[in-house]
């Protein structure tokens, strides 16, 4: 009976042994893994992320140069944001619409950002080319205070839009002093020099998928804020490139364009409001060059004139959201007026002016109904070698920001 106990007792320490040696070696292995568990998500760049925004616009329009009235827009804008880290995001904006009885898709803009510091992100793709700020910060249809653009701007028009390339862009302190800016390369814009439209020649093509030379536009935009409350902003924009194929007899033709602009929003507690004011003015500079004449059939013949072109547009709004009523603080009472000028003596010269008032009401801070009459000035159409006056025009606009 003994000799039971004593083996009994032996085992039952052997037991006891083994499972604090297993319990001790387990305890260790959970100690190790939660210690690589600590290092792996110290490593890992961060938590992903995907946002989807856009905007969407519709509307009705009457043109009273063609007396038409239509049904438009049916507009969508999807923006996608993804944030692969706390640096290194990738945005792209696509565009659908419908344009002259047949659906379009693009892409607008594409590029990934990395967050080097506070004070700058490089950014590569395709972007909005940061030259003013009517391009890169007003054109969305939500943002934009009318249902349509300056003149000068847009797919079709004078001044850059979206280009592919590389930017550096940021924001710092100079003392008191804040300012952002904005350093970039890009393929930049091409010459036109007459081998699909003649009547083109000597215009600058932007948003060219290929360059046509191995330089590259460099350009640049800087803002200053002189005011510690930021409502004032001021800035300056320039852009420099060879404009001509190689191999071609315009390679060296080069073009400058600058831009000056202006920012300011202000509450006014006086009148209860808040106003809004927009300005910016450009100009396009191309070196001159002999072209040959689409008038020539012989095609021997050649013509030149001062490539020079203008733009600007001012505007400015007011609303009155401090004021009791609740309907009253949703409206807006908005007006611009731009103006163009390409050069004289090419056979897209035009001269026009445009002003347009609207009356905006706003459903909430990203929707709005917009009621706008433009109304243009005279004009001149180069074909017909006579001043004309464009017509008038009444929009009734829908735009939401999502």
């Amino acid at each position: 009976m003994k000799n039971s106990i004593q083996l009994i007792l032996a085992i039952a320490f052997l037991g006891a042994f083994v499972f604090n040696d297993v319990f001790a070696q387990d305890s260790g292995q959970i100690a190790e893994l939660k210690q690589i568990k600590q290092d792996v998500e110290s490593l890992k760049p961060g938590k992903s992320r995907f946002l989807l925004r856009g905007y969407a616009h519709a509307g009705l329009e009457y043109h009273d140069e063609d007396d038409e009235l239509t049904f438009v827009g049916g507009a969508f804008n999807p923006l996608f944001v993804y944030q692969q880290s706390d640096r290194l995001l990738f945005e792209a904006e696509v565009e659908m619409k419908f344009e002259e009885n047949e659906f379009e898709i693009g892409l607008e803009f594409a590029n990934i950002s990395y967050i080097l510091n506070e004070t700058l992100i490089i950014r590569a793709g395709k972007i909005f080319v940061p030259f003013g700020i009517f391009t890169e910060r007003l054109h969305p249809a939500w943002i934009n205070k009318f249902p349509n653009f300056p003149l000068g701007y847009g797919h079709d028009g004078i001044l850059p839009g979206t280009d592919l390339g590389v930017e550096l862009r940021g924001a710092a302190h100079a003392g008191n002093l804040k300012y952002n800016y904005s350093i970039y390369a890009i393929n930049g814009p091409q010459l036109d020099e007459g081998a699909e439209h003649e009547d083109d020649i000597g215009k600058l093509i932007y948003g060219n998928i290929r360059d046509n030379n191995k330089n590259k536009a460099i350009g640049g935009r800087i803002g200053i804020f002189p005011f510690s409350n930021s409502s004032l902003e001021l800035g300056f924009s320039a852009q420099f490139a060879k404009v001509g194929s190689d191999n071609s007899e315009f390679n060296d033709i080069g073009a400058n364009l600058y831009a000056f602009d202006l920012s300011y929003i202000k509450a006014i507690p006086a009148i209860k409001s808040v106003i809004d004011i927009k300005a910016q003015t450009n100009f396009i500079n191309v070196d001159d060059a002999d072209y040959p004449d689409p008038e020539d059939p012989t095609g021997v013949e050649t013509f030149t004139f001062n490539n020079k072109s203008e733009a600007y547009f001012i505007q400015g709004s007011i609303r009155p959201s401090f004021v009791g009523n609740r309907f009253f603080q949703n409206m807006e009472l908005a007006m611009r007026y731009s103006d163009i000028q390409t050069p004289e003596g090419a056979h897209w010269h035009t001269e026009e002016d445009q002003l347009d008032i609207g009356l905006n009401y706003w459903l909430d801070w990203r929707t709005v109904l917009k009621f706008t009459f433009r109304k243009s000035g005279q004009g001149v159409d180069e074909s017909e070698e006579e001043h004309k006056e464009s017509g008038n025009a009444f929009f009734v606009h829908w735009a939401i920001g999502f």
